[in-house]
């Protein structure tokens, strides 16, 4: 068997996370390669299926983005399924999360290019928080206040975006404590990993110099992140055919009263942290395998 394991074209530097990966699945009898999603010359087809990794530039592009996994959808197995990818996506899913029970910062969802004035003040939110829909690795986000200078800033924000954005409360939180990203493999926790920004910033990703380290001890981020899985198989059990997704990530930050909220559920292309997760990658291996085999 051969599995195509999708990735940009150009990574970061700094990425190695997913180096032996090739070599796990080797060990388990199936053949892996790396191709970048947007390469014209692949045959998707003569893969028995393709693992969305570090397809780090999706945001970029996303309409090209959706459009690949609708024709790999049609060639071959996608993981996670192509329904589920799509919906991941856009961060509006966040909303029905939201109605399912699950705790998310308080959000308001802004049409493209909307002033954010109106709705921070009705809200009466000392600092503010915008985000696009559609976005990785903290691009297009903006921590402000709400002061003449800061609404400026984030009216000017606003116009400058493609997409719709989010705004939310600064969660100071991030800043004291970081980031918890849960990672889970086939429906149960592997590892899980504190994210720490630079003094004074609030970006989480090692693209910004950001630190990560493994998780000590669980302070209700577990139950938490299995809540959310829950509520996922939930909404895609027919998806997943009644099995749970190959690989998820559940990022979690605590509000101004201590509660912990989801900021987001990553099923596209998580960076998954193997190196603080030790059995990891041959987790992620065998469960895969035995998706092709089942």
């Amino acid at each position: 068997m051969r599995v195509a394991l999708a990735r940009s074209a150009v990574l970061p530097s700094h990425e190695h996370d997913d180096d032996g990966f090739v070599e796990v699945l080797a060990s388990h009898g199936v053949a892996g390669d790396w191709r970048a999603w947007d390469d014209p010359s692949v045959d998707w087809a003569a893969y028995d299926a393709v693992f969305v990794r570090t397809t780090w530039d999706y945001q970029e592009r996303p309409d090209a983005f959706r459009a690949w996994i609708r024709a790999v959808d049609a060639q071959t197995r996608l993981f996670n399924p192509a329904e589920v990818l799509l919906w991941n996506l856009d961060k509006r899913y966040l909303r029905e999360l939201e109605l399912a029970g699950i705790p998310i910062a308080p959000t308001e969802w802004l049409a493209q290019g909307e002033d954010p004035a109106p709705a921070l003040q009705r809200r009466g939110w000392a600092r503010g928080f915008l985000k696009p829909v559609v976005g990785a690795t903290a691009i297009g986000t903006l921590r402000f206040t709400a002061d003449e200078a800061g609404i400026a800033a984030a009216r000017a924000h606003a116009r400058d975006w493609s997409v719709p954005l989010m705004l939310q409360p600064y969660l100071r939180s991030v800043e004291e404590e970081g980031e918890v990203s849960v990672v889970l493999v086939d429906g149960r926790i592997s590892h899980a990993v504190r994210k720490i920004p630079v003094a004074g910033d609030y970006r989480v990703q090692d693209d910004w110099g950001a630190i990560d380290q493994p998780l000590g001890l669980f302070q209700g981020e577990d139950d938490f992140a299995l809540d959310v899985l829950a509520a996922l198989q939930k909404r895609f059990d027919h998806a997943f055919e009644r099995r749970a997704p190959l690989v998820a990530r559940v990022d979690t930050l605590r509000d101004d009263r201590n509660r912990l909220v989801l900021n987001e559920l990553e099923l596209v292309e998580p960076s998954l942290f193997y190196r603080h997760g030790p059995d990891a990658m041959d987790a992620v291996a065998r469960a895969l395998v035995d998706r092709l085999r089942g």
